[in-house]
């Protein structure tokens, strides 16, 4: 394996805690029907929202990841039986300013300070993206914030881990890639990256060829083992 020289970061679950959105509605007055429900819907949402980002690259109907994100949610929201559309963009306007969990801020400034580059490579849109990192305040942390919006492939297509030594002129084995999703963590590790999966729920490793280097329950493995 190469020396690491740069750390890239999925978003959506791995820096961004994407449930957040359902659970702070559910905490708001009036609210008392969907906090009964609530952790029902987000994973709905975001299964539904993985879902059609691997079907629509499987046949060719590409399209933003805030449509896919829309899409999933109206299917949550049906399934639960909620046909409330302030509900639905209360909902989609938090999905925007999801805050990071609690370490990541750290993390990112201690790779920072060891020169270590540091991005984000995300199925996220530009625009989704770019709120996000605002809102949770990273921007300063972070070296790039790269799109599969640049490439029209969501991952785990290996056309959107090549983001990654167009970039920074690395090669595979030179980047931890760190993510939360399984079937990322997949793509990346068959890919040639070093890879970290931050498993915060314990679940299995996923039966694929390309398997997590570390399995960790939280970012801070990613310093760990750079130290190691």
């Amino acid at each position: 394996m190469g020396q690491i020289t740069t750390c890239i970061f999925d978003a959506y679950g791995t820096l961004f805690d994407v449930n957040a959105a359902a659970r702070a509605v559910a905490t708001m007055p009036g609210q008392a029907e969907f906090a009964a429900i609530w952790p029902q819907v987000a994973a709905d949402w975001r299964n539904k929202q993985l879902q059609y980002s691997w079907l629509r690259t499987l046949t060719g109907a590409h399209c933003d990841f805030w449509q896919v994100t829309e899409d999933g949610l109206d299917w949550a929201l049906e399934r639960a039986g909620h046909d409330d559309p302030a509900l639905r963009a209360q909902l989609l306007e938090l999905y925007r300013q999801l805050p990071p969990y609690p370490e990541a801020t750290e993390v990112l400034s201690r790779l920072k300070a060891a020169g270590i580059a540091r991005a984000i490579l995300s199925n996220g849109s530009p625009e989704m993206l770019a709120a996000a990192v605002t809102s949770a305040k990273l921007g300063a942390v972070l070296d790039d914030v790269l799109s599969v919006e640049d490439v029209g492939h969501f991952k785990p297509h290996p056309i959107v881990y090549d983001m990654v030594g167009t970039r920074f002129g690395v090669m595979p084995d030179q980047v931890l890639f760190v993510s939360s999703n399984g079937w990322d963590i997949a793509g990346a590790a068959a890919y040639g990256f070093q890879t970290i999966w931050i498993n915060r729920a314990g679940d299995p490793v996923d039966r694929m060829p390309g398997r997590p280097m570390v399995v960790a329950r939280d970012l801070t493995a990613v310093l760990d083992q750079l130290e190691a």
